[in-house]
């Protein structure tokens, strides 16, 4: 065992204590939960505390409908961009435009399909707004990001927060509305569903803080060139897969998705997200890849720790009948989606839950993710 391992809450990141005010705001909010009644709209008490939150229409002169609503944030994968600016002078920005979008739209495609996205760029000073090749990639990047992402792009806030902003530095985030199709995600796993993993691109915007921080401990910094032959500042900044259209298209070709995941704070932890108990069992695993090595080598970092924080590969789940895999199969090999799928694994009702990944010998249990 590696007595010098590097954890993400050493870094800064406790899950801990933000998990417990996640859940405190729920209790909270649950007080409010009447008030889109008075407008033809209830919510749908089982979403409160997944990725998205579904408001439904019940009044009877309406066409019965849900919507979703969610709220994301980048994180601090813009650091890594602003400092590669620096360095290099390249701008990365259409990715992290991209990044930036696939938090919000990943996360609503775990039950809904996006209709309109707005975008969110706080920043220190106005002067980082004068760097136009930034300006150009991030306002493109965003729009070729919903062209992915099938949404429009409808709105924004451009705050210059001077003194809670670095002047270096932009908080992104944002948010959607999306609505639940007809034939969608039902939200209810049962006893024998088949695991099927999305692949990632990369590190997605996840995880980031422990990565910063190994950058900082590097001779060359974000410029450290890594396995595959890129610098290490690169190599973490490859734009994250954006899934919606994918999930879209399993539902327009009538596949029954029980229930998905966006695989992004609490690595592989993620997977046993849904309320119920259920032991979910991972048998194949996603490619591995080279950034991922790189981080745990050169943390170090534990295997453990590496799943417990990383996406390690698998960026988005979903759990159908295991009938349904070969279909799934098929779509992926009919379009020109930039991931591969994987059949991992399965699942199983029990009395806790808990994530099994076979072959690394890692066993995550219940206690180990309290976001509700």
């Amino acid at each position: 065992m590696q007595t010098n391992a590097m954890t993400y809450a050493q870094t800064g990141v406790d899950y801990d204590p933000i998990d417990a005010f996640k859940r405190r705001c729920q209790a909270a909010a649950l007080k409010t939960a009447e008030f889109p009644m008075r407008h033809g709209f209830r919510e749908v008490s089982w979403s409160r505390g997944e990725s998205a939150y579904l408001l439904e229409q019940w009044m009877s002169f309406y066409a019965t409908q849900r919507l979703a609503f969610v709220e994301e944030g980048l994180g601090t994968k813009e650091l890594v961009a602003t400092e590669m600016l620096r360095l290099t002078g390249i701008s990365h920005y259409r990715k992290i435009a991209q990044c930036n979008l696939a938090m919000i739209v990943n996360d609503m495609a775990t039950l809904a399909l996006p209709l309109v996205v707005s975008m969110y760029c706080s920043t220190g000073t106005s002067d980082w707004f004068k760097h136009e090749g930034r300006c150009i990639d991030l306002a493109e990047g965003y729009a070729e990001a919903c062209m992915l992402a099938r949404c429009a792009w409808g709105c924004g806030e451009t705050p210059v927060l001077k003194g809670i902003v670095h002047e270096n530095a932009a908080d992104l985030g944002g948010a959607a509305i999306g609505i639940v199709p007809e034939f969608g995600i039902t939200g209810t796993i049962q006893d024998g569903d088949a695991i099927v993993i999305l692949e990632s691109s990369g590190i997605h915007a996840n995880g980031v803080t422990i990565a910063r921080h190994i950058a900082s401990m590097l001779p060359k910094g974000y410029l450290t060139e890594t396995p595959d032959g890129r610098t290490y500042g690169e190599a973490l900044l490859d734009a994250t897969h954006i899934y919606v259209a994918f999930v879209e298209d399993c539902l327009a070709a009538k596949i029954p998705i029980h229930y998905a995941v966006n695989i992004t704070g609490h690595g592989w932890r993620k997977f046993m997200r849904h309320r119920h108990p259920f032991t979910y069992t991972i048998v194949n695993m996603p490619h591995q890849l080279p950034i991922f090595d790189f981080i745990e080598e050169r943390g170090p970092v534990t295997r453990r720790e590496m799943y417990s924080t990383f996406n390690m590969g698998a960026g988005f789940a979903l759990y159908v009948p295991a009938a349904e895999v070969v279909k799934i199969s098929a779509i992926i090999e009919q379009g020109t989606y930039p991931f591969r799928v994987i059949p991992a694994g399965f699942i199983k009702k029990g009395e806790r839950k808990s994530v099994v990944i076979e072959s690394e010998g890692i066993v995550f249990e219940e206690n180990e993710l309290q976001v509700r």
